[in-house]
């Protein structure tokens, strides 16, 4: 007689996991409407949302947005070289290793704890390509060899604001030197009312690329609250009306921002340097609730 398996349980089967790591407490929260699928909060505050049996799934919609641009950097299916700072659940390299096989990853995630929490719960796909680096996102980024990048994604949040020394001219410099010729920038920033970092950051990518895109939720790009914004910056012309198009159709749909209606948003805003940089401000307790 054959030994007895015993079948796998659902996420739905399963209780949370909390365990503290190095950037406060992490909880897995299992998703009761997807059988393998989980949630990823630090100190209560959404991080990232993973389904193990479908990595293409992206459920957050900042995730979705960065998921177009995952989808147009390259022709469909063809494996890209990327960059993550911020690895969170690692959603994102689990989305191009799906959309794209055999495509060559380096995430780097400061914390070391975190990453060991979401190998052990979340174990990545063994064919994925991803190399995971422990260590500032910044200090992480200067060892990528000069124009190895397709793509560069900006995901990092300490305590829900990102670091001032990743919103500088000096750190998109380091973009900069990472990405091959043509290759994209993606950030996501948190901002709400009078979306004063926002323009910076704006500002900042202007002065470094030659084109820009913003993707945001209208309520988020007319002040009226705090929410994410996808920014996108390369040196060659971006498909905006192919992002706009996506953009559009996803469940909560997103406005595209570009050339002059991006330039009149920014509104005299002004580069940021290492100088002057502050982190992005932190979420009224509102946004979690």
């Amino acid at each position: 007689m054959g030994k007895f398996k015993k079948p796998r349980r659902s996420a739905a089967e399963l209780a949370s996991v909390v365990e503290s790591v190095d950037g406060g407490l992490a909880e897995l929260i299992p998703d009761r409407d997807r059988a393998r699928a989980w949630t990823l909060l630090i100190d209560g505050a959404p991080q990232s949302h993973v389904d193990l049996d479908d990595p293409a799934h992206l459920s957050f919609e900042y995730q979705r947005r960065l998921g177009h641009v995952i989808d147009l950097v390259a022709p469909p299916g063809k494996p890209v070289q990327a960059v993550h700072l911020g690895g969170g659940a690692l959603t994102l390299a689990r989305y191009v290793a799906a959309t794209r096989p055999r495509s060559t990853q380096q995430v780097v995630e400061r914390d070391a704890a975190l990453v060991q929490l979401v190998r052990r719960e979340l174990p990545l796909d063994r064919a994925a390509r991803v190399r995971v680096r422990s260590a500032d996102a910044r200090e992480g980024l200067a060892k990528v060899p000069d124009g190895w990048a397709d793509l560069v994604i900006a995901d990092v949040f300490s305590g829900a604001r990102t670091p001032a020394h990743l919103t500088s001219t000096e750190f998109l410099d380091e973009v900069r030197r990472a990405l091959r010729p043509g290759g994209w920038y993606a950030a996501n920033l948190a901002d709400g009312p009078p979306l004063a970092h926002l323009r910076g950051q704006i500002a900042t990518a202007a002065a470094r690329f030659a084109e820009s895109a913003l993707v945001a939720d209208p309520t988020v790009l007319r002040g009226k609250r705090f929410g994410n914004a996808v920014l996108l910056a390369a040196d060659q012309p971006l498909p905006v009306a192919e992002l706009t198009r996506r953009a559009a159709s996803d469940p909560h749909p997103g406005r595209v921002e570009h050339g002059r209606s991006l330039t009149d948003f920014t509104g005299g805003a002004v580069p940021v340097t290492d100088a002057a940089a502050v982190a992005s401000p932190a979420p009224p307790a509102s946004v979690f609730r």
